[in-house]
């Protein structure tokens, strides 16, 4: 795990879940991400991937998601 450092953007008052299959209407175990600004990049029903790295897992984002991405971090710059 890397932590801080140049390029990097944190969505303060991120919160994480590990939702259990079964309760609260999931169909299978999973991690749950939860922000605002999540939605800006990811649409709710669109389909990504992640991997897992030291510490942690990263997101991969497509073509669409990345342009909004670009846009979201433009804004959050002014």
């Amino acid at each position: 795990m890397s932590g801080p450092g140049e390029g990097k953007h944190e969505l303060k008052g991120a919160k994480v879940y590990i939702h259990e299959k079964g309760k609260s209407l999931a169909r299978i175990t999973h991690i749950d991400v939860e922000h605002p600004d999540i939605n800006k990049i990811i649409k709710p029903g669109e389909a990504t991937y992640a991997a897992g790295k030291r510490g942690g897992f990263f997101v991969g984002l497509k073509k669409g998601m990345l342009k909004r991405a670009g846009k979201f971090l433009d804004n959050k710059k002014k």
